[in-house]
């Protein structure tokens, strides 16, 4: 492992995004293969280097020490978020053929919105996926 890979900082700080997982090999597969990653960490927990940013996958389980009372799981209502990746790109359309080729399936086709324009799609445990194409800059 390259250590210039792994999200610990010298000084400062980066900002991880962690999901909560059923499966950590089918999620590593999927957000390998979505998002064309660097897998840093194989397993306990996940670690991929996507872009700019790194993905942490981990399983649920219950309150620890250092978070009493938190216990971590996967989505239980796919028709509520609280909070979702956003993935922009430069080409929507392109993404959004590329993407459903590997099948991966939309909650629709892509939607201008006039300032970007933008689709979503979910992973194996039902984390919201924002994918967007910026098309104007705020004035």
């Amino acid at each position: 492992m390259n250590l210039d890979d792994f999200p610990a900082p010298k000084e400062g700080f980066v900002i991880t995004h962690v999901l909560v997982v059923a499966n950590q090999e089918r999620s590593r597969e999927f957000y390998q293969s979505l998002l064309g990653g660097q897998v840093v960490l194989e397993r306990d927990p996940v670690i991929i280097k996507a872009g700019n940013t790194w993905l942490t996958l981990v399983t649920g389980g219950g309150p620890t020490d250092d978070k009493p009372g938190v216990s971590l799981s996967t989505p239980a209502d796919r028709g509520r978020a609280s909070g979702f990746l956003n993935v922009r790109v430069a080409d929507i359309a392109r993404i959004y053929e590329e993407w459903s080729a590997k099948g991966v399936e939309f909650l629709t086709e892509p939607k201008d919105h006039g300032r970007e324009i933008r689709a979503y799609v979910r992973d194996p445990d039902g984390h919201l996926i924002e994918v967007g194409q910026v098309t104007g800059l705020l004035n």
